[in-house]
């Protein structure tokens, strides 16, 4: 499970809505997708786990999320927001989701591990009245597990499943040991809602 925190928006303001986001995996064919519905007093950083809890990431590496020419952020190991490169940064913790979501249809990057560059296109379904229901992050469905952590990107994640279903040379085979039980088409909705009961 992803280190999790106290959302920061949920003590600053009440929800007034509830998001439905539709987080889906960049680049990969069959899709790899989850479908969560978080408050809109949560923060970018509180998303950043909710993300990090759905896919099945473990939140060892750099991340950022992309919206209209901005980049938001968490701080750095050496305490630096901005990466010295790129559009205008700010930080994910300064911003509600209410104050950047603002209609269905709404979509948005996050990228997680600028090394592998794995890239989640993040569409907003639904924006309903805040209920009790959903005072906490849900995630309501998605298909297939998350990749390995630094298997290389979506050409690793496609080399990941060549040596699963046909490792022949030794080096596939030593692939093959490093990759594991790893099961491409698992998701199970419960384990993914435990693993949010940490990030809320």
């Amino acid at each position: 499970m992803p280190k999790s925190k106290e959302p920061r928006g949920q003590a600053d303001s009440p929800a007034k809505n509830v998001l439905q986001l539709k987080v889906t995996l960049r680049d990969i064919s069959p899709p790899i997708w989850r479908r969560v519905v978080v408050p809109d007093n949560f923060t970018l950083g509180d998303l950043h786990y909710v993300i990090q809890g759905a896919m099945g990431w473990d939140n060892c590496h750099l991340h950022a999320f992309r919206m209209g020419g901005v980049e938001y952020t968490g701080t750095m190991p050496d305490g630096r927001v901005d990466f010295g490169f790129g559009p205008p940064t700010k930080h994910e913790d300064d911003v509600l989701l209410g104050q950047i979501i603002l209609r269905k249809g709404q979509r948005f990057t996050y990228e997680y591990d600028f090394g592998d560059g794995w890239l989640h296109e993040i569409l907003v379904e639904k924006i309903e009245p805040a209920s009790q229901a959903y005072r906490k992050p849900v995630c309501l469905a998605g298909k297939r597990a998350c990749p390995p952590e630094d298997c290389g990107g979506a050409p690793g994640y496609a080399h990941v499943l060549h040596v699963l279903r046909s490792a022949k040379t030794s080096e596939e085979h030593e692939f093959r040991e490093w990759v594991g039980d790893y099961d491409p088409e698992q998701f199970d909705v419960a384990s993914v809602n435990q693993r949010l009961s940490g990030a809320s």
